[in-house]
């Protein structure tokens, strides 16, 4: 880890220290673990401190750790960039089964909203305080979430629903 890297982690960890779980490094790119508690609070940290800005919000994305062994079966994975020091840090906040909920951050970053939405549609994670929770990807009359481990392989019979195009009735 470089000096700028070791910089950025031991600020968020004397700012949060009873919220960080790992930290980490693979492909030369940090990643920092926390609990989902303060995950807006964290995240605005990185944003706004003079001498990190990780003002550019480069996307989010779920994950789905069923039998993986992560801190909690899911994730939400926050990728940063910070164009002054041109360096990127990936933030991981876990969600627990049976309470898939965490704070938005759309109030910080208005690309966000799309991301959650997809997180939401595709892990059934919500995000607290989002202006528009509802599904973005899938029908809304859509039951499930499709990219939890634990959805069927063969799906819910959900196609089977609609009539297949084919030549012959396609006219």
């Amino acid at each position: 880890m470089t000096d700028t890297k070791n910089r950025v982690v031991e600020k968020v960890k004397s700012a949060f220290s009873d919220q960080i779980l790992d930290v980490s490094e693979a492909l030369g790119e940090t990643t920092i673990s926390v609990k989902r508690d303060k995950i807006v609070d964290i995240l605005r940290f990185l944003k706004e401190e003079d001498d990190l800005k990780f003002e550019l919000f480069i996307d989010l994305c779920g994950v789905d750790y069923l039998e993986m062994g992560g801190f909690e079966r899911f994730a939400v994975v926050y990728h940063l960039y910070s164009m002054v020091h041109n360096q990127r840090i990936r933030i991981k906040a876990f969600v627990p089964e049976g309470d898939e909920k965490i704070d938005s951050v759309v109030s910080l970053w208005a690309g966000a909203n799309w991301a959650e939405r997809e997180v939401f549609d595709m892990f059934g994670i919500t995000f607290n305080h989002h202006p528009d929770m509802r599904r973005i990807l899938c029908p809304d009359d859509f039951e499930g979430h499709p990219l939890k481990k634990d959805y069927p392989l063969e799906g819910t019979g959900y196609r089977e629903s609609f009539l297949k195009v084919t030549r012959e009735n396609a006219q």
